[in-house]
């Protein structure tokens, strides 16, 4: 008998054991999100720099951000791997520029399995910029963030974004869009106050990027190049743009850190201007983001190029 309950006894406690780690793993693989297994933070992807900087100011240590496109790789050519697919079907929310910025998001969306997925255009509500170049095609200018105030549209975007992903930590992205709604409203009026006193209005560019930040304040963008940032330009835009600074006595030719300074260069050379650096946002490198600039120190830096070229 005593044998007989030392078995029954054993088999009860194996029993018990198989009984629990089957309900840890039912628990494990049903609880949550698709990060809050890990962290307990809302998985959030980004297509490129101004997005990951907009995220991140709006999400703070709320949430996991990545990045897709590298630090200081030119964005507009960019393409992801397998790898990166994959890593972004895992994603709470995945948040893109759009208005025509990042080519590969339809057929991306389209191939990965994005059932539980947030996903935010932040251009979207926001008055789109068409530019119409020689072949008379109307091609939308994706370089919203440049305006400050187009910018906060996006924010608002990303704070809606997130506070349906996440609302139990809604308040604090409303809080967080708020704050940085007002260093906006600063950066705006620092650009108006300065570009005001500029005499000239005309600035030579790497390549189409500036419309929106013209638009903003009155400013008038030459383009050596087209929207995307290595548009090779013909001997005789070259030599149209070379006139141009001639007969309005324009003393800088921008250009770009992710893009070659040759052709800036070459106009530079042949009218007397300097070169002069204009960053259009669409990447930073890794030094400068563990340096700590960021959307604010660039766009300001922008603003002393400018008044620089155009005082």
């Amino acid at each position: 008998m005593e044998r007989m309950k030392r078995k029954l006894n054993i088999f009860l406690c194996a029993l018990l054991m198989i009984s629990t780690i089957s309900l840890a793993a039912c628990s494990s693989g049903t609880s949550g999100s698709k990060a809050e297994d890990e962290s307990g933070k809302i998985s959030v992807f980004t297509s490129i720099y101004p997005m990951y900087d907009f995220a991140g100011k709006i999400g703070g240590d709320k949430i996991d951000l990545y990045n897709m496109v590298p630090a200081g790789t030119e964005p507009h050519d960019w393409e992801p791997s397998p790898k990166d697919m994959a890593r972004l079907e895992k994603a709470d929310v995945f948040i893109y520029n759009g208005s025509g910025m990042e080519g590969w998001v339809e057929k991306v969306l389209n191939s990965i399995n994005k059932e539980d997925m947030i996903v935010v255009e932040a251009s979207e509500g926001v008055d789109i910029i068409e530019n119409k170049p020689d072949d008379d095609e109307h091609i939308s200018d994706p370089h919203v963030w440049l305006d400050p105030m187009r910018a906060g549209k996006q924010m608002e975007n990303i704070m809606n974004a997130l506070s349906k992903a996440d609302p139990d930590n809604a308040k604090f992205y409303e809080e967080n869009f708020r704050k940085y709604s007002v260093e906006l409203e600063k950066l705006d009026k620092e650009y108006r106050d300065t570009l005001e006193k500029c005499e000239k209005k005309d600035i030579i560019v790497s390549h189409q990027a500036f419309g929106y930040l013209c638009d903003a304040y009155g400013l008038n963008q030459i383009a050596i190049g087209g929207l995307e940032a290595d548009t090779e330009p013909s001997a005789g835009k070259i030599a149209e743009i070379s006139d141009f600074v001639k007969e309005k006595n324009i003393k800088v030719i921008f250009f770009e850190e992710l893009v070659s300074p040759k052709i800036a260069g070459v106009i530079a050379g042949e009218t007397g201007a300097e070169t002069m650096v204009l960053n259009p946002l669409e990447g930073l490198g890794d030094e400068d983001i563990k340096a700590g600039r960021d959307y604010f120190s660039v766009m300001r830096d922008n603003l002393k190029a400018l008044e620089k070229a155009l005082r």
